[in-house]
């Protein structure tokens, strides 16, 4: 809120003086807070000069800055105590009445009513409508409080309230209002605040009594001006002289801080003179420690001259107050190095004390070393040299306790002096005479409980030997030197055919042995007597079988055993060149090693040596309907397990279904009985198992028995009354079985594939390959349903024709197909 809306100002004419009254007048209390009222517009010469603007408005309006006249700014401001005035309205009326004009430019100000007349609780009127009395600063008690918060948001009434405000009471902390208002007094001249005196009114006198006298405030500033100016005649000669002592201890501490800001030792300088030439005389110290501590103490600087000659001339003996001085001086230095030293005494009795405690420990820690030393040095003596007589020293037992003790209680000392390879001294010969006695084969778990305690005593985890050389371990010394000659005895007169003492003995010290030790005892002891005994055996004559032997040493040997299969080969292929299929044994011998030979070996083997005996048996057998010999079919059918499936289906496919289907179909030339031809039919297909069943050439051969016997029944001529209908009952059912075994083949292969986890994304076969290739290049890929080539699924990708087999995927060409690779499959369906 400006000064202009707080103040109103009027203009007055005294002796010709134009005068702005700063009042606040009724103008100002009617229409302060009123929305309604004219609001004053300030012109552009207004903005620009301000006060010195000319008047351009009416009389009656509002006052404003500026006149038409000049004025005189040298006379001074009078302010008027605010006070109850009547109205603008009521004063018109009043001039009204009176005849006189309603100009008061000739007419002196108005004056404020006496402080009597003015209430004891000012309050705040409505300042709407006419009212008889109004107020400069209160309001009146009750009577339309806030009423002219109507026209804004009425947060002036509830800021009122929230400090505890009652309607129809007065302000203050007990309601009180305000008293009286606060006065004023006229200034006598424009000087500033205080320039013409003490301007306190008498409300202000009787609410705060105080004193305010500029005689006091003048006696005051000139009693303290006095304490600060030194007065060289006056009081300063007058005072009496201080004394400033030192103690030795203080002494001794502000030495000791000068000594640990010097670089250099208190003896080096403490007889070194010091000119200082920095001040208005030439002052001599005799140390550094003194230079540095001039300015510490400022009560003890030594006096200047203008304090000396100002003493006078009655008691001047400058060369007395020098040798005191000095004296002092010298009696300072000799304190600081009796200090000094005394520190110095001090720390190398700490620092010998401290060096004592340390010997003192390692003479205590050498002291329990050389105790342990001597327990261990008992312990070693106890253990049976060379000069002691057998059965008079420790056994094996006590050895091992006492390795025990060692371990446990003086590790430091085992490992320090590598006492584990005492054992070697120690042990060996006592364990060498224990297994002399001992025979492998007959009780192989001898000493078997000894040799496990000393490899929990012998062996370490840090060494890893790999064969016999200087570094190796205890441990693994022990055997190599006491339990490998033994073994190695035992295999040279031991006999490959008795295999179980031998595989039974290895079984039970393998967990004993280190690898190294097990693999020279298998390829350098067992493997070659295997190999010489395999040169030997003869599989005509032996009676005993060679898997017999050699088998139960596969968990052992493993792959060692394979330079052995080569001549058991060899030798079964000799002996099988006069075999007849008819006779068994030859496939009792065979079958243990289906499984030991590889795949490919053993299927050329087969190959070579079985399969032309049993083609040469096949195509000796002769199919009768009417008196059928089975024997040779047998025969062969013996070896389904021994051959592979492939194997098999393509011995009968060249050997078999030829000579069968063509005495069907001449049987079915000759106006036969189907229902012979029927169980005939039957009959061959139930020597058949579930697997060759399953083959696609097989079910293909069999297919075309069910065509044949179809075109027989539909020709025309002569037909047994329903062999029609039997032969088309027994075609259906056979293809319904073969679509059973299907899909029941199917979803085994699901179940499994799911079992091995397809769910995981990763595909276990080609198909599947193919499958999830597909689905990456969104092209379509399904089976052709009842479409097979050479027995195989047909397959759409795309628009491409393809099939499977063996892991190869075969697209049709113009005339045959063409194996392709999976990127250019993909390329070609795009």
């Amino acid at each position: 809120m400006s000064m202009s809306h707080l103040y109103g100002r009027r203009e007055e004419e005294e002796e010709g003086v134009e005068i702005e009254s700063f009042e606040v007048t009724d103008w100002d209390l009617a229409n302060e807070f009123n929305p309604e009222r004219r609001r004053f517009r300030q012109t552009k010469e207004q903005a620009t000069y301000g006060i010195w603007a000319d008047r351009d408005s009416d009389e009656d309006e509002r006052p404003s800055f500026g006149g038409k006249r000049s004025k005189d700014y040298t006379t001074p401001v009078s302010f008027v105590s605010a006070g109850v005035r009547k109205t603008a309205g009521e004063e018109k009326q009043q001039q009204q009445e009176g005849g006189s004009d309603d100009s008061d430019d000739d007419s002196p100000p108005a004056q404020p009513p006496p402080r009597a007349t003015a209430p004891k609780k000012l309050q705040m009127g409505t300042f709407g409508g006419n009212q008889s009395q109004r107020f400069a600063g209160g309001i009146q008690s009750g009577k339309g409080i806030g009423s002219w918060e109507k026209h804004t948001k009425g947060i002036g009434q509830k800021l009122l309230q929230k400090m505890g405000y009652q309607p129809g009471k007065g302000l203050g902390k007990n309601a009180q209002g305000i008293v009286n208002p606060i006065e004023a007094k006229v200034r006598k001249g424009k000087g500033a605040v205080g320039a013409y005196g003490n301007e306190r009114t008498h409300q202000s006198l009787q609410d705060f009594p105080v004193v305010d006298s500029e005689e006091e405030e003048e006696k005051e500033f000139k009693k303290e001006l006095g304490q600060w100016r030194k007065d060289p005649t006056g009081t300063a000669g007058k005072k009496k002289p201080k004394y400033s002592y030192k103690t030795a201890d203080e002494l001794k501490a502000k030495g000791k801080m000068a000594y640990r800001g010097t670089p250099a030792s208190a003896g080096e300088l403490a007889q070194v003179k010091v000119i200082d030439m920095t001040g208005r005389e030439q002052k001599v110290y005799y140390s550094y420690s003194q230079i540095s501590n001039k300015h510490s103490v400022p009560d003890e600087a030594p006096p200047s001259l203008a304090t000396r000659d100002q003493k006078g001339s009655g008691f001047a003996l400058p060369e007395l107050e020098h040798n005191l001085q000095l004296l002092i001086d010298l009696t300072e230095q000799d304190i600081l190095q009796s200090a000094r030293r005394l520190q110095h005494e001090k720390d190398v009795v700490v620092s010998l004390s401290h060096e004592s405690r340390a010997l003192q420990s390692r003479l205590d820690t050498e002291q329990d070393a050389i105790k342990r030393m001597e327990t261990v040095l008992a312990l070693v003596e106890r253990f049976p040299t060379e000069e002691t007589a057998p059965g008079k020293g420790p056994t094996l037992q006590e050895c091992a306790h006492m390795f025990e003790t060692l371990q446990t209680d003086y590790y430091e000392e085992y490992k320090t002096m590598g006492l584990g390879d005492l054992a070697v001294a120690v042990v060996h010969p006592l364990l060498k005479e224990k297994l002399s006695s001992w025979d492998p084969l007959k009780d192989s778990s001898y000493c078997l409980e000894d040799i496990g305690q000393w490899r929990a005593i012998l062996e370490s985890q840090d060494m890893h030997s790999s064969g016999p050389h200087s570094n190796m371990d205890p441990y693994h010394r022990l055997l190599w030197e006491v339990w490998i000659p033994v073994m190695r005895s035992c295999v040279s007169t031991w006999q490959p055919r008795l295999v179980g003492p031998m595989v039974d003995c290895l079984d039970l010290w393998a967990p004993l042995l280190p690898p190294w030790i097990l693999d020279q005892l298998l390829e350098q002891m067992i493997l070659p007597r295997l190999q010489r005994e395999v040169d030997n055996w003869n599989p005509l004559t032996d009676t005993v079988p060679i898997h017999s032997w050699i088998h139960p040493w596969l968990p052992l040997l493993k792959a060692r055993l394979e330079p052995l299969y080569p001549p058991i080969r060899s030798k079964l292929s000799n002996a099988l060149q006069r075999w007849h299929p008819s006779d068994a044994s030859a496939r009792l011998i065979l079958q243990p090693w289906k499984n030991v030979f590889t795949a490919g070996a053993w299927e050329a083997f087969m190959v070579k040596n079985i399969i032309p005996k049993l083609a040469l048996c096949l195509e000796e057998l002769v199919i009768n309907p009417h008196q059928q010999q089975m024997e040779p079919f047998h025969w062969v059918m013996d070896w389904e397990g021994m051959l592979s499936p492939s194997s098999l289906v393509s011995l009968l496919d060249k050997n078999f279904f030829p000579k069968w289907l063509q005495v069907l179909c001449s049987w079915l030339s000759n106006s036969p009985n189907y229902e012979e031809i029927t169980k005939w039919y039957l009959g061959w297909k139930s020597m058949f198992s579930d697997v060759l069943l399953a083959q696609p050439l097989i079910k293909e051969k069999f297919n075309e028995a069910l065509d044949i016997m179809n075109r027989a029944v539909s020709s025309g001529g002569y037909m047994q009354p329903g062999a029609r209908e039997n032969i088309a009952y027994l075609t259906q059912t056979e293809r319904r079985k073969d679509f059973q075994y299907e899909a029941l083949q199917e979803r085994r292969d699901a179940e499994s594939v799911a079992h091995r986890g397809i769910s995981t994304g990763v595909p276990t076969n080609f198909k599947d390959l193919i499958q999830t290739k597909a689905e990456e290049n969104n092209i379509v890929f399904m089976p052709l349903v009842g479409k097979r080539h050479e027995g195989k699924q047909l397959y759409t990708f795309g628009r491409i024709v393809i099939y499977i087999d063996r892991g190869v995927v075969f697209v049709q060409g113009e005339k045959t197909w063409v194996p392709t690779s999976l990127q250019s499959l993909i390329d070609m369906a795009k």
